[in-house]
């Protein structure tokens, strides 16, 4: 009998991407599906797409992402970020399958000084922080056997995100201004990937489900953004690239309508204790994607 697919809720994201590209690295089955056949508004739509894959495990990697729009569509967000994780996680729960839902180190208000451990009280700042939240209280109750994994600061060659966003204007701008007092812990997504494809298989393997719970999962080593954009701009330059100025500026100085985290960095321990999951460090990583995004795009897969 064939192996049963991981259904993927969302398809054109960096995660969603990166976990199709492993998979098939891997030859394992993954079925990744996003909008409009799957709609996380739609109870209905969710069973459909759960009939014909006939999951054995589902990765939530869909959310609404736009953290600054969130604060003036706060309903759009809870619908998709809570709403639609819950009816995802009670259509887990009925087939008695696994769930990761993916989550954020948005959900801190960043006023702890060391990294944030799994048993810190969360207290968002903004909007999306508050839906994500929400969600993973939701999924956690609606789901036996489902693993909240919060990371951080994702990048990769796919979709919008710092990196692709650092190369952007190291084209166009001679001086790039970067907040120097939000510090983080950078994450490949194609790390992310392999790791909830780890978890993955724990869940689904005998007893699994005693490993659900809360983990944060990041990228190993912390920095500010002023100080990832240094490092994109300094691999730039090794590899002959025009690179621009690099000013370092304050959060006041770079108002957005969110408010965030001055301190998001996620102790990713309990993780590699109860799972034996780690991630690289996010320096090595980084090389990696500036390496894929130099390729031409048809071979640029994680």
């Amino acid at each position: 009998m064939a192996e049963k697919p991981i259904l993927v809720a969302g398809k054109s994201g960096q995660l969603a991407r990166c976990l199709s590209d492993l998979a098939v690295l891997r030859n394992v089955p993954i079925v990744a599906v996003g909008r409009p056949e799957l709609d996380l508004e739609n109870g209905e739509a969710i069973d459909r797409v759960m009939a014909a894959v006939e999951p054995s495990a589902i990765v939530n990697a869909a959310a609404y992402t736009a953290v600054d729009r969130a604060e003036a569509e706060p309903e759009l967000a809870f619908r998709v970020n809570c709403g639609g994780a819950t009816l995802l996680a009670d259509a887990t729960a009925r087939r008695g399958i696994p769930l990761i839902q993916v989550s954020t180190d948005y959900v801190f208000d960043g006023s702890k000084r060391t990294p944030y451990r799994e048993d810190d009280i969360p207290a968002p700042l903004n909007v999306y922080g508050s839906s994500k939240l929400a969600g993973e209280t939701a999924v956690l109750k609606a789901c036996p056997c489902a693993a909240v994994i919060r990371t951080s600061w994702v990048y990769s060659p796919y979709s919008n995100n710092f990196v692709r966003t650092m190369l952007r204007l190291s084209e166009s701008q001679p001086m790039v201004r970067v907040v120097d007092d939000q510090r983080g812990t950078p994450t490949s997504a194609a790390d992310l990937a392999a790791g909830i494809l780890a978890i993955v298989e724990r869940l689904r393997s005998p007893n699994g489900c005693n490993a659900a719970g809360i983990y944060h999962l990041a990228g190993e080593g912390e920095t500010s953004w002023h100080g990832f954009a240094a490092a994109i701009f300094a691999s730039l330059a090794r590899r002959g690239r025009r690179v621009p100025g690099l000013q370092a500026i304050t959060t006041a100085e770079y108002p957005t309508p969110a408010r965030r985290p001055q301190n998001s960095c996620l102790d990713s321990s309990r993780a590699e204790r109860i799972l034996g999951v780690r991630l690289a460090p996010w320096r090595s990583s980084l090389e990696e994607c500036l390496d894929r995004l130099e390729m031409p795009k048809e071979l640029r897969a994680c």
